[in-house]
């Protein structure tokens, strides 16, 4: 290969790669969203990334199969689609087994998803999503407690409840709107689509006037949804919301969702940073979607929360956590015939749950220190003859200097009253 035709270095357009630090992110993100999912009583599952193609355009919407999936035929010639939301995923297990699974059940996963359209800040073709579900519970009780657990998942990453605000709607209102102004059935799926989109259309009345093609209608139809403020449902829902704990609910009848599966209740939370005043997470109610696999009608609810949005919110909040790695201490090979020393000095450690690297460089210790240090690792402890000879270590602490000269033995003690 020529220096013309070597390989690019740059990812595929629109995905991540994830160096240790952007992974120590990542998780750190993914362990707060699985413990609240927890702390309500969520299990968690997994399915493939790949479904039958039909599974979205069923239900989903045919715009987002046909212009925003990554899908293609497989050599079977089946048509396939990398999943771009679990939703649909998650109903088609639960119809699987509906007759087996005690209801309600609680449900998690952090998925990988794709979607092929442009990409910008908050929004890439390949992210991970925290989805929760709640099947099989109806009631203001279920809907407010998966609007509090994106609440929660917020919460125990950091945040106040100023930085964020949720903002709630009916899909009920819409239709009830729709059948006041005399909305077509055969239109409300797009017009309702394009009500999501309409903060970022810039000719949001033209459009749906075009839609629907009648002008007056769409004036209509905006004055009414502007004249509904809230509902009864949504003020129960706010009551019960404020006994959980939770404080910054907005009641938004602008807000839709831009899925055709939703039924009742829908949500949306917002940052409410200068600098990135956008949607993190959101959610509501889809009661009907186990019928597309022939079985009965089950109430459900749930909400996601995407590793990119979420990562922008810390990041414009100051909350992203501070680096650490996995290794908690170096073992610093002084001379050659110390290394089998420093070996079995290193497995002895990992019996007892210490995080090990050894540095097998050959560098000068000065040097292997300065390495450890740049990685972050906290601890060192230099492996020579007297190490080997007296059975003694001293262990170095690169954030404060301090050392300590311990046997073998109680090493492992120190360095976790150390690390806490």
């Amino acid at each position: 290969m020529t220096k013309r035709d070597k390989l690019s270095t740059e990812p595929y357009k629109g995905v991540r790669d994830f160096y240790p630090q952007d992974q120590f992110i990542q998780r750190y993100m993914f362990e707060h969203m699985e413990r609240v999912c927890e702390l309500f009583g969520y299990e968690e599952y997994n399915a493939s990334v790949l479904e039958p193609a039909e599974l979205y355009r069923s239900k989903t919407s045919e715009e987002i199969v046909s212009h925003q999936t990554y899908t293609f035929i497989d050599r079977g010639d089946r048509e396939v689609t990398l999943r771009p939301e679990l939703t649909p995923t998650f109903a088609r297990m639960v119809a699987a087994k509906q007759r087996e699974i005690p209801f309600p059940a609680r449900w998690y996963s952090i998925a990988n998803c794709f979607r092929y359209e442009g990409t910008q800040k908050g929004r890439l073709r390949e992210f991970w999503q925290l989805n929760a579900d709640l099947v099989g519970a109806e009631g203001v009780e279920a809907d407010a407690e998966i609007i509090a657990m994106a609440h929660a998942t917020l919460r125990s990453m950091g945040a106040e409840e100023r930085d964020f605000e949720i903002r709630v709607s009916d899909r009920r209102v819409l239709d009830a709107v729709y059948h006041s102004v005399g909305i077509a059935k055969e239109y409300a799926a797009e017009v309702t689509r394009l009500l999501d989109r309409r903060a970022k259309v810039e000719d949001f009345e033209k459009q749906l006037t075009d839609l629907i093609r009648h002008e007056e209608k769409a004036v209509e139809l905006v004055a009414e949804l502007e004249r509904t403020t809230s509902t009864a449902y949504l003020e129960e829902l706010r009551i019960t919301l404020e006994h959980m704990g939770v404080g910054n609910l907005i009641v938004d009848t602008t807000i839709t969702r831009g899925f055709d599966y939703y039924t009742g209740m829908v949500f949306e939370v917002f940052d409410t940073h200068e600098s990135n005043k956008r949607s993190i997470a959101g959610g509501g109610r889809y009661d009907n979607l186990l019928t597309l696999f022939g079985g009965e009608p089950v109430p459900a609810v749930g909400f996601a929360m995407g590793d990119v949005t979420t990562r922008d919110f810390l990041e414009a909040h100051a909350l992203l956590p501070e680096y650490a790695p996995a290794t908690e201490v170096m073992v610093c090979i002084v001379e050659d015939e110390a290394k089998s020393h420093a070996m079995r000095l290193a497995q002895d450690l990992r019996r007892e749950d210490v995080t090990v690297a050894i540095n097998f460089s050959g560098k000068r210790i000065g040097d292997q220190i300065r390495q450890a240090d740049k990685m972050k690792v906290p601890f060192v402890i230099a492996v020579g003859s007297k190490e080997r000879l007296e059975g003694r270590y001293t262990i170095k602490n690169l954030s404060t200097g301090a050392e300590i000269t311990l046997p073998a033995d109680r090493i492992a003690e120190h360095l976790f009253s150390s690390l806490g």
